[in-house]
């Protein structure tokens, strides 16, 4: 696999994850914790990034604070404050920087199957399925600035940080 792969992959899924981290910094306090849920769709969006970045997804565990009640269908006992949230960001960037730099042809191929086995992508699916639910989700949190403060960060094109 040539290198140029790996780079365009990380350009484009970097790019979607600073458009969630610039989505999260611009909501103001007084929208973070509303009717909205804004921190909730962000923290959702951050549960399934890392999830998704796993290889072998019943090894998964989300770091302190975060537990696994996305799996459970509920809404964590608390409200994830701004920074915490974007230290998981930063956490789930560095994942995806390191997962994608370290690929070879043979990890793209293997298959990723979530524990109930209804998810059953290869390796490069559930990295482009994961893409495009960031930016989902980015798109829904820039969504709900626009209509709240009739603001939203701007498109990233690329990601600036080298593979």
């Amino acid at each position: 696999m040539g290198n140029s792969f790996k780079e365009s992959l990380w350009k484009q899924f970097g790019a979607s994850i600073n458009m969630l981290e610039n989505a999260i910094m611009l909501c103001p306090p007084e929208l973070w914790n509303t009717g909205t849920k804004f921190w909730y769709n962000a923290y959702h969006c951050l549960f399934f990034l890392d999830y998704y970045l796993t290889l072998n997804p019943k090894t998964f565990s989300p770091p302190a604070p975060f537990t696994l009640s996305e799996f459970e269908d509920t809404i964590p006992e608390r409200v994830y404050e701004k920074q915490e949230l974007l230290n998981y960001l930063q956490y789930n960037r560095d994942k995806c920087h390191k997962l994608i730099a370290g690929l070879t042809e043979e990890q793209l191929e293997e298959r990723w199957i979530n524990v109930s086995g209804s998810m059953n992508y290869s390796v490069l699916e559930i990295l482009l399925y994961n893409m495009r639910h960031v930016q989902h989700h980015a798109a829904q949190l820039n969504l709900l600035l626009r209509q709240s403060i009739n603001d939203a960060p701007d498109w990233v094109s690329r990601a600036s940080r080298e593979l």
